[in-house]
């Protein structure tokens, strides 16, 4: 029982914000204080406000009070800074052993089967929502702050994120934006292998044939390691091999190690090759995206930037080889919405946090209205969180979702997550009967 009763204590899993003494003062916990695993008081550090006057010091837990006279605490010096005693019974008064002095003592009765409990609840978070049944008890305000608490948390990591790539191209937007976008384009399933392809082979070196397709293709396909097969009968590919040895020696270009694409599962229209021909049609002509997101009003204005054309090859094929049958566009609805969701929301709040100008809090303040803007994303989380009756009609909603589930259902942190707080502190107290 004291195990559960420490549990509780320190992730202040009390019902309320504020406790009485056992004679009637009011006690606020400020600071818990830190668990002690050695001899000596159970938790170090702690700090209270007792009727208005703050106190400093360590706290100490039983079961029963008269524990502190069962375990020698009454004569052993290490206990004279104990400024809170927290009891589940109150059957006995207890003083500093050196100073002398009652010290306060409050009563924190805990459910016994709490520990099975919280076990209960995180035990099925791989595989469904901790919390599943009862989340729908939970008042809308509380539901409506925590989703816009995990929103921002969400877009400010990916913005971070953003920040790091920044720092490493020495402050060069363009070059942080289009890896930015080349990651989102490769989506979850080749998003990293994308990226390397990025990195690997740098916008400032693409930039200089911009106005070449073949070029651009070359040096994107020959780092991606798509152009190591025999020509076959396909000129095209033959053509884009023999660029891809001149740029590579011109440029000193190295393929990126262990890069692995997938396709396993996937449609034709997202390929990874289909995705690399798209990245070369969009830095054809120049690439800027980073200005144009920032001139950009609204979703549609950002949808129609990532519309670019594929080259005539591309545009009926979704590798080398034979024709895949009529043209169809690269990109469709939903994948331009996510690229809305996971390039320029970040990125134009990742601006916005950087270059501190008059337009910075108004940039970040758009970068989360045009997720307000875009209908929810439609995923295997989202539907989980929907089944049990969270309403989510925009991306602002179902991306604070996929945060609650990826940072707090997944690793089991529901004691950090405030759904799961509140439900773990419904079942951690008794009522306190009055003697």
């Amino acid at each position: 029982m004291e195990k559960v009763m420490h549990y509780v204590w320190r992730h202040r899993l009390w019902n309320n914000p504020s406790m009485e003494t056992v004679d009637g003062r009011r006690v606020t916990v400020i600071d818990p204080g830190q668990p002690n695993n050695g001899s000596g008081p159970d938790f170090f550090n702690a700090k209270v406000r007792i009727d208005g006057e703050l106190w400093a010091g360590n706290v100490e837990i039983h079961v029963r009070a008269s524990d502190w006279y069962r375990h020698g605490h009454d004569s052993d010096p290490a206990y004279d800074s104990v400024i809170l005693h927290v009891v589940d019974a109150d059957d006995a008064p207890v003083e500093r052993p050196v100073s002398g002095g009652r010290i306060p003592q409050v009563r924190m009765p805990c459910v016994a089967d709490f520990a099975s409990r919280y076990s209960r609840l995180v035990g099925n978070a791989s595989t469904e929502l901790p919390c599943a049944g009862e989340i729908a008890s939970m008042s809308s305000l509380h539901i409506s702050d925590w989703i816009s608490a995990l929103a921002h948390e969400r877009i400010i990591g990916k913005a971070e994120r953003i920040t790091e790539l920044l720092g490493r191209f020495c402050g060069d937007w363009e070059e942080t934006a289009y890896v930015t976008f080349a990651r989102a384009l490769g989506r979850g399933i080749n998003g990293q292998a994308m990226e390397q392809l990025a990195l690997a082979t740098p916008l400032r070196l693409l930039r200089k044939h911009s106005d070449s397709t073949v070029a651009l293709e070359a040096m994107l396909f020959g780092q991606a390691g798509m152009l190591e097969k025999e020509a076959a009968d396909d000129p095209y590919y033959a053509t884009l091999q023999r660029e891809y040895a001149f740029y590579r020696t011109k440029f000193g270009l190295r393929q990126p190690k262990a890069i692995v694409w997938r396709t396993s599962g996937m449609r034709p229209q997202s390929f990874p090759h289909r995705r690399v021909a798209l990245l070369a049609a969009m830095i054809s002509g120049g690439f800027s995206l980073l200005s144009k997101l920032l001139e950009s009003e609204n979703p549609e204005n950002i949808m129609r930037l990532f519309q670019a054309e594929l080259s005539p090859y591309w545009q009926t094929r979704y590798t080398f080889g034979a024709v895949a049958g009529r043209p169809s566009p690269p990109l469709g609805r939903g994948a331009m919405q996510s690229l809305v969701i996971n390039v320029a929301v970040p990125l134009i709040y990742a601006y916005g946090s950087v270059v501190r100008d008059p337009k910075a809090e108004q940039r970040q303040d758009h970068a989360f209205g045009l997720l307000e803007q875009i209908p929810s994303e439609e995923n295997n989380i989202v539907s989980l969180f929907v089944k049990e009756g969270v309403v989510c009609r925009d991306a602002f909603t179902s991306q604070a979702l996929i945060q609650l589930r990826r940072v707090y259902c997944e690793p089991r942190k529901c004691l950090y997550c405030r759904i799961g707080h509140r439900l773990l502190s419904r079942r951690a107290m008794r009522p306190v009967i009055s003697d």
